[in-house]
């Protein structure tokens, strides 16, 4: 009976596993119909999926659905209707995700999974969005319930949705950081983040939310959560290093330690879509598909650390072993990227001065926003082979 009931559960995760790592269902095909008062999203699949609604557009008309272990291979866009402007289904962590950006404000009226029927071969995730406000109709009245898809052309290309980018600008208020010759960390690092937020803002491609704007302390736990509950593509600690030693210089990047990675699931509840897709609830599921999670997130961590590397060696020198691991709580969050940069030592007066002159503070930033650009263009690139 024990070999029977060990089969079954190493059995059960091999299908978790499959799941999560993008062998599940696949994305055929996206579909928009209605006007300006609702708006049906279809998502065809090839089989059975569900969803976990991460952002609802009631803050800035911008709908996220993740869809665990689905994959979609290149990506797909398209343009809007009715309550659509734009939307995305890209790789999100542990499967796909829709993007929508809201054309004006709305709300997710229901949401279901239809299975093969009525001479359709496969499975159909819908999606009905409901304006808050009535607004003019787009389509004719005489349409009644008849779906229009023919408007959506999907393509493959660069995506057009912002990515979010989460900036923390390290310690703040009471935490004042480290002690240079001419002030505290808090201080550079608040100047820094603010710089890097200007650049990002200006290309036009990132929604940057900070963890703070002000001389403010905020836990590191809290920090964390800021940066799930924006749905963060990328997560961006901001420090100034210090040592013992006045001559000690250089940059480096922290990225999460595989030793640490068990302490992330502080940060899970029962309402995050890798608990959710545990069959029946079952712990050993959630727990496979968490750890897969956590590793697609780390690499890409991994990724995003070497990319940034190179872009601020052309500003600051670097440490002599400039990519390090650790278990920083700012680094916890199971599903997002992210990387602690030690900007440079502020107890070094060369680096200080780098760290407290804005011109070269801001070609600094330039370097770190760079390596943004330079990160999810990879992403594209990849995505389109």
């Amino acid at each position: 009976m024990l070999a029977v009931v060990g089969a079954a559960i190493c059995c059960l995760a091999a299908v978790a596993g499959a799941q999560a790592a993008g062998a599940g269902a696949d994305v055929l095909k996206v579909r928009l119909g209605g006007d300006l008062t609702e708006t049906r999203i279809v998502i065809d699949l090839n089989r059975s999926a569900t969803g976990k609604v991460a952002a609802d557009g009631a803050d800035d008309r911008r709908v996220v659905l993740n869809l665990p272990g689905v994959s979609v291979e290149g990506g797909l866009q398209g343009g809007g209707l009715g309550l659509v402007k734009a939307w995305v289904v890209d790789d999100g962590p542990g499967g796909a995700r829709l993007r929508l950006d809201l054309a004006a404000d709305a709300t997710i009226k229901r949401r279901f999974l239809l299975p093969p029927a009525d001479g359709v071969s496969n499975y159909r995730y819908v999606v009905d969005l409901a304006a808050k406000a009535p607004g003019p109709v787009q389509v004719a009245q005489t349409t009644g319930a008849r779906f229009l898809s023919a408007p959506i052309k999907p393509i493959k290309a660069a995506l057009p949705l912002k990515k979010v980018i989460v900036i923390d600008a390290g310690h703040g208020g009471k935490d004042p950081g480290a002690r240079g010759a001419a002030g505290n960390e808090k201080d550079v690092t608040l100047a820094a983040a603010r710089a890097l937020k200007s650049q990002l803002e200006k290309t036009g491609r990132y929604k940057v939310v900070m963890t703070r704007d002000t001389d403010i302390y905020v836990d590191h736990g809290v920090r964390v959560q800021i940066a799930r509950r924006a749905d963060a593509d990328l997560f961006i600690s901001l420090h100034a290093d210090s040592g013992s030693d006045a001559s000690l210089r250089g940059a480096s990047v922290y990225t999460l330690a595989d030793r640490a990675t068990g302490r992330s699931a502080k940060f899970v509840s029962k309402d995050d879509w890798f608990m959710q897709a545990g069959t029946h609830g079952d712990n050993g599921v959630s727990t496979i598909l968490l750890d897969l999670t956590q590793r697609m997130t780390r690499n890409r961590s991994a990724t995003f650390a070497e990319v940034l590397l190179n872009r601020v060696s052309d500003h600051q020198p670097l440490l002599r072993r400039s990519h390090r691991e650790a278990g920083l709580a700012v680094l916890l969050a199971p599903d997002v990227p992210a990387v602690l940069l030690e900007m440079g030592f502020i107890t070094n007066a060369d680096d200080e001065a780098v760290l407290r002159d804005p011109s070269r503070r801001t070609r600094l930033m330039s370097g770190v926003a760079d390596a943004i650009d330079d990160y999810f263009g990879q992403q594209t690139k990849l995505a389109s082979r």
